[in-house]
């Protein structure tokens, strides 16, 4: 199977985040990266060696990219309930895109997800006009391509 036969995350999620405010894309794409935390965890759970302390990082650097993300809205976690509310296609989405896949499929969609996720990060950088917002998204893009990286050099045999 082909990387162009594989979903796209970022097709898939943008479709639902064109439903979403604006403002709050941020904050629905930070629950995302939480998704992708409890993904990298449960791969850890059955690697073994140093993949699994990899597999880890790759965990945490998802949940500082929510953190640091919430952490711009005084109201991260009420906001971050109702859109979890508004779209609970977002748990579905996320299992359906790795549900009967090979591991390493499952690598390769999540690394082009993050390579995704990077480039929204700097997009969001790019739209706002606050500092503080724009350095915190430029740090997930690097949060993100650091993963990506990884995954990429798994799925390349090194």
């Amino acid at each position: 199977m082909t990387t162009r036969e594989l979903p796209s995350i970022a097709s898939i999620i943008g479709s639902v985040l064109q439903r979403v405010a604006a403002p709050e894309r941020p904050l629905f794409i930070a629950l995302a990266e939480r998704l992708a935390a409890e993904r990298y965890r449960r791969w850890a759970k059955d690697a073994s060696g140093p993949a699994r302390g990899d597999l880890l990082a790759c965990a945490a650097r998802e949940d500082a990219i929510a953190d640091r993300v919430a952490a711009l809205y005084p109201d991260a976690e009420e906001l971050q309930q109702r859109l979890r509310a508004d779209h609970p296609e977002i748990d579905e989405v996320n299992e359906s895109i790795f549900a009967g896949r090979s591991l390493e499929q499952q690598f390769a969609i999540q690394a082009a997800g993050e390579r995704a996720g990077a480039a929204a990060w700097r997009s969001f950088a790019a739209e706002t006009g606050d500092a503080a917002a724009r350095e915190t998204f430029l740090a997930c893009a690097g949060l993100e391509e650091e993963s990506a990286a990884y995954l990429e050099s798994v799925l390349a045999g090194g």
